[in-house]
């Protein structure tokens, strides 16, 4: 497992640079999923949220549920050993790295965020298997030769990684900046990675006025896309059946509910 755990001085300043006076999207989000990861804040915005569009607690559940299925159809029916996690959250139940483990005891796994309240808590998920590895960085979407720089200190970027970007990309405000990064770091991967994205997406107006009213919170605001535009981050790549879908209908497995009203698509791509 990894040894880059923070330090008693390292998790001090963290805990400096949180700011509890506004909502944040990684607790924002831990409320929805049934975390305990959160403030009074959070939790405010959350309700309100609730009332404008409670569908979003559905959009959370799901697309939590949906990178399960992903990270077990790659590491079963694809072979995949390697994950690199771009914009992790808070740790909850079933993190890529258990998922993938399960399936693949040698399995390798690093998370990428620059988030103080996820570094604080970045101890939860560096667990792994003895045979496996997991570590995690300290590092920003916005620079994606460093993050891969810095990956290859426990990935082998001479095989096949599974790049997962879930529900962060939205985050960035330019649409084609958000590609232009995305592309940057499939550059680095070899043929036989994957992508796999998933986002919430301007496909009702509830959603819609949920993104606008979390917005004027004062959080770091996210971006709704048009399903078109999820679509286009997967330009030059082999998409997986079937395609980009809503979160609930992409591979479901036996005994899942398919909420078809759900607003957030994902998808998955192979690099050729």
């Amino acid at each position: 497992m990894s040894d880059t755990r923070p330090d008693a001085t390292a998790r001090a300043e963290l805990s400096a640079r949180i700011d509890t006076s506004k909502p944040h999207s990684a607790r924002f989000w831990n409320y929805f999923v049934g975390g305990k990861d959160h403030y009074e804040v959070d939790q405010k915005i959350g309700d309100q949220i609730k009332e404008i569009f409670p569908g979003l607690v559905d959009v959370a559940l799901t697309s939590r549920h949906f990178l399960g299925r992903a990270v077990r159809y790659l590491a079963g029916e694809q072979g995949i050993r390697q994950f690199l996690d771009i914009g992790t959250g808070l740790p909850t139940a079933d993190n890529t790295h258990e998922v993938a483990q399960r399936v693949a005891p040698d399995a390798r796994i690093v998370y990428v965020d620059n988030d103080p309240i996820v570094l604080a808590h970045a101890n939860a998920l560096l667990t792994s298997t003895k045979e496996g590895r997991t570590a995690y960085l300290d590092a920003d979407l916005y620079e994606p030769e460093s993050v891969l720089e810095a990956a290859a200190a426990t990935l082998d970027f001479s095989r096949p990684v599974a790049l997962m970007i879930l529900n962060t990309l939205g985050h960035v405000a330019e649409y084609d900046r958000a590609r232009e990064l995305v592309r940057r770091l499939m550059d680095g991967l070899p043929s036989g990675s994957h992508l796999v994205i998933s986002d919430s997406t301007s496909t009702s107006p509830g959603m819609i006025a949920a993104s606008e009213a979390y917005n004027k919170s004062g959080a770091v605001p996210y971006y709704v896309r048009g399903v078109e535009e999820i679509a286009g981050f997967f330009d030059g790549l082999d998409l997986v059946e079937p395609g980009v879908v809503q979160v609930t209908e992409w591979r479901p497995e036996s005994g899942e509910a398919v909420r078809t009203a759900v607003d957030a698509y994902c998808g998955v791509g192979r690099k050729l």
